[in-house]
C-alpha cells in the first residue's frame, strides 16, 4: 500500500505541474513537465558520458544526433557555447549526477519499485542553447531516455520548449516472442524490428520460431554456414546472419534470447545426454553473440506423473547451474555473462487440466531458481494478460510467472491480418475473448512479450500499443495509441492512407461499409446520393491502396519490408474496390479470380520439428462485406 501511495503522489505532481502542452512521446511518460522557455540546438553537440555509460548507449546518442542533422562530438567535460548532452547514472558522483543536483531535479523517481528509471531534462544555458541531461538508474535506463530525446527531436532542433521527464517502466521485460507457426522473419525484418523496439523502449526478443529446424528438428546441431536461396526465402538462418542479428540486438539493447526446443527429450529419463547436448548448442550460439537462452517444451504433451515432473524441474535447475558455472563466474565481464533462462513449459495454459493437476504441475517447478522465467499464456492459449490468472500461477510456483501473449498472432488464422487497434483486433481474432480489456493496474508479472503475426512489419501496429501499455499501464488509451502507431509504422506521409485501408485489410471489413452497401441495395434507384456516398468511400479506399503501393519503390528498407507484408492483402483490396467502382459506374471490369490469382497469395509454413510443411494461401481482406457485395453487383449487372 505504501508503494502505491508513493506512486500516486508522484503522478499527481505531474498533473499539477504540467501546465504547458506536452510533447507526444511514446510510450507515454509517467511524468512530463513542460516549461515556457524555448531552446535551440547548436550545429555541433557535445556528448559527455560518465564511466558507467556503455558503448551502445553512447553510440545511440551519436546516431540520434546524426539522424537529425547535428554533428556529435564526444568529450570528457561540458563545452561552452555548444549544446551538451550529459549522460550518467544516479549517485555516481559524475558530471551528469552533479549537474542534476545543481539544477535541483527531484530524485524521487529512483525510489519507486519500477524498472528503467530515469530523468531527462531539456533546459537552456545563458545563451538559450539547448542542454540535455539524462540520468538513469543504470546505462540501460539512460538508453531509454535517449528514445524520448529522439522523439522530442521529431518536433525539430530549434525553438523547442524546455521539458523535464521523470519516467520508468511498469514491467521489466517488454517485447516480442517469435514463436508462431509460420515462415520465420527474415534477418532484415528482425533487424528492423530491433530498431523499432529501441525507439519505443522494448527490450526483449525471444527467438523460438517453430518452423526453424535448428530450433526444433535439428535442435542439437549448429546452424549451417550457408543456405540455398530457397531456404533463405522461408526463413532459414546462417551463422553469419545470426552474428549480424546479435550484434544489432546489442546495439539496440534488445535482449536476443535464443530458445531451443528439445521436445520430449527434455523429460526422457533414458536420455542422459540431453543437458550436455543443450549446453553444446548454447555454446555454439554463445560464440555467435547470444547472451541469453530459452528452453521450450511446449506442444509435445503434458507430463503428469511425479517422476517426469521432478525430472523436468531438476533438469531445468541443473541447466541454469551449468550456465552460471560456464559463463557467470566472479571474473566474468558484464558483456560476457549470460542472463537467466526463459522456460516455456508443457502446460502453459492451465485450463487444459483440472485445478488440482494444474497445481501439481506448477508446484513441481517451485524449487527451480526464482530467476528462471517461467512462461504461461494464462488460463487459455489466447488469454489477454490479467492479474487473476497471474496470481493463480504465482501462488503455485511461489513467484511471478512471465506472460507469453498470443497477440496479434495469426497462425490459426493465416489468411487474416489484424492491423487495427487492440480492442478491434480482440473482436476479430476468434480465439480471443472479444470483450477482453487491459487492466490499468496489472499485478503479478514483470514480463509480457507478444507472439506476433507472420507479417512482422504489420505486427508493429500491435507492438507499438503493447509497448505503450507495458511501459505505463494506467495511461494506456487504446484508440489514441492506435492512431499514434500508424505514424510510427507508415510515417506521417502515409499514415492517413494506412488508417483508411486498415479496416478493409481485415477479413471482417467495417460495419460502416455494411450500412452503405445495404442502403445502396435498397435505395439506389430512388436516391442518387446513396450511390455517391458509397462510391466516394470505395474511391478513397482504392486511392489509399495506391498510396501504400508506393512503398515498394521507397528508398527506405522499412517501407519496402512493410509493402512485402501488405502486398497480397493490399493488391487484392485494390482490385476489389476498383471492380466495385467499375460495376457501379457501368463499366465492365477485368475478370479476376480472387481465390487463385498469384498476386494475392503468400507462403506459409506449418508444423514443428520433422513435420514442417510449406503451402500457399490466399489473402482474405474485406471478405465479410465487400467480396459478397462484388458478387451481388455482378449478378445485378447480368440481370439488368
Amino acid at each position: 500500500m505504501k508503494e502505491r501511495i508513493i506512486i500516486f503522489l508522484f503522478l499527481l505532481s505531474a498533473v499539477v505541474l504540467n501546465a504547458q502542452p506536452s510533447y507526444k512521446i511514446y510510450p507515454i511518460p509517467h511524468k512530463q513537465i513542460v516549461g515556457g522557455q524555448k531552446v535551440s540546438f547548436t550545429t555541433s553537440v557535445n556528448i559527455v558520458a560518465e564511466g558507467h555509460i556503455d558503448a551502445a548507449t553512447l553510440n545511440r546518442a551519436k546516431q540520434i544526433l546524426t539522424d537529425y542533422g547535428l554533428n556529435p562530438v564526444v568529450s570528457l567535460k561540458p563545452a561552452k557555447d555548444l549544446s551538451n548532452i550529459l549522460l550518467g547514472t544516479v549517485a555516481s558522483g559524475g558530471v551528469a549526477d552533479k549537474q542534476a543536483k545543481k539544477l535541483g531535479l527531484s530524485r524521487d523517481v529512483f525510489s519507486l519499485p519500477k524498472y528503467d528509471k530515469h530523468l531527462l531534462n531539456l533546459y537552456a544555458d545563458k545563451s538559450e542553447h539547448a542542454q540535455v541531461l539524462i540520468l538513469g538508474e543504470n546505462t540501460d535506463a539512460v538508453f531509454c531516455g535517449l528514445a524520448s530525446l529522439e522523439q522530442i527531436l521529431d518536433v525539430g532542433i530549434a525553438e523547442l520548449p524546455v521539458v523535464t521527464l521523470y519516467d520508468y517502466a511498469d514491467l521489466k521485460n517488454r517485447g516480442v516472442i517469435e514463436g508462431y507457426y509460420g515462415v520465420p522473419y527474415s534477418a532484415e525484418v528482425t533487424k528492423d524490428l530491433f530498431r523499432f523496439m529501441a525507439r519505443y523502449k522494448m527490450n526483449t526478443y525471444m527467438y523460438g520460431a517453430k518452423s526453424d529446424p535448428y530450433h526444433s528438428q535439428f535442435w542439437s546441431q549448429p546452424y549451417p554456414t550457408s543456405i540455398t536461396p530457397e531456404q533463405k526465402r522461408i526463413g532459414y538462418l546462417t551463422q553469419d546472419m545470426l552474428r549480424e542479428l546479435t550484434s544489432m540486438s546489442h546495439a539496440s539493447k534488445v535482449n536476443f534470447i535464443w530458445a531451443i526446443h528439445p521436445g520430449t527429450a527434455f523429460t526422457d529419463s533414458a536420455n542422459t545426454e540431453v543437458l550436455g547436448q543443450i549446453m553444446d548448442k548454447f555454446s555454439s550460439m554463445y560464440d555467435l553473440g547470444v547472451r541469453q537462452f530459452g528452453v521450450f517444451v511446449d506442444d509435445v504433451g503434458v507430463p503428469e506423473d511425479d517422476a517426469s515432473l521432478k525430472l523436468d524441474a531438476d533438469r531445468l535447475t541443473e541447466l541454469q547451474r551449468r550456465i552460471d558455472a560456464r559463463w557467470n563466474g566472479p571474473a566474468a565481464l558484464p558483456a560476457d555473462t549470460v542472463k537467466p533462462l526463459h522456460y516455456v513449459p508443457q502446460l502453459y495454459a492451465f485450463s487444459w487440466v483440472s485445478r488440482e493437476k494444474g497445481r501439481q504441475f506448477f508446484q513441481s517447478l517451485a524449487d527451480v531458481p526464482e530467476k528462471v522465467n517461467i512462461y504461461i499464456t494464462g488460463r487459455k492459449i489466447w488469454s489477454v494478460p490479467n492479474s487473476r490468472d497471474l496470481e493463480i500461477v504465482r501462488e503455485w510456483i511461489g513467484h511471478s510467472p512471465s506472460w507469453w501473449w498470443n497477440y496479434p498472432c495469426n497462425d490459426n488464422d493465416v489468411t487474416k491480418l489484424f492491423p487495427m487497434d487492440m480492442y478491434t483486433n480482440f473482436r476479430d481474432e476468434k480465439h480471443i475473448a472479444n470483450l477482453a480489456r487491459l487492466e490499468p493496474n496489472l499485478r503479478g508479472t514483470g514480463t509480457i512479450i507478444l507472439n506476433p503475426m507472420q507479417q512482422g512489419e504489420v505486427s508493429k501496429i500491435a507492438l507499438f500499443s503493447a509497448a505503450d501499455y507495458t511501459w505505463n499501464n494506467v495511461a494506456f488509451d487504446n484508440q489514441q495509441s492506435f492512431e499514434a502507431s500508424l505514424v510510427a509504422v507508415a510515417g506521417a506521409k502515409r499514415a492517413g492512407a494506412l488508417r483508411k485501408v486498415a479496416p478493409y485489410l481485415r477479413y471482417y471489413d467495417t460495419d460502416a461499409l455494411l450500412y452503405l452497401v445495404n442502403d445502396y441495395k435498397t435505395y439506389r434507384k430512388d436516391d442518387v446520393a446513396v450511390t455517391q456516398v458509397l462510391l466516394k468511400e470505395l474511391k478513397e479506399v482504392n486511392g489509399a491502396c495506391k498510396v501504400l503501393e508506393e512503398l515498394q519503390n521507397s528508398s527506405s528498407e522499412t517501407d519496402r519490408l512493410l509493402y512485402d507484408d501488405l502486398r497480397p492483402w493490399l493488391l487484392k483490396l485494390d482490385v476489389m474496390t476498383q471492380e466495385a467502382i467499375d460495376l457501379m459506374e457501368g463499366r465492365t471490369p477485368i475478370d479476376t479470380d480472387y481465390e487463385n490469382d498469384p498476386r494475392f497469395q503468400f507462403e506459409i509454413l506449418t508444423g514443428l520439428g520433422a513435420d514442417i510443411d510449406l503451402s500457399v494461401k490466399t489473402a482474405e481482406p474485406a471478405a465479410e462485406v465487400l467480396l459478397p457485395f462484388l458478387q451481388w453487383l455482378r449478378d445485378d449487372c447480368r440481370n439488368r
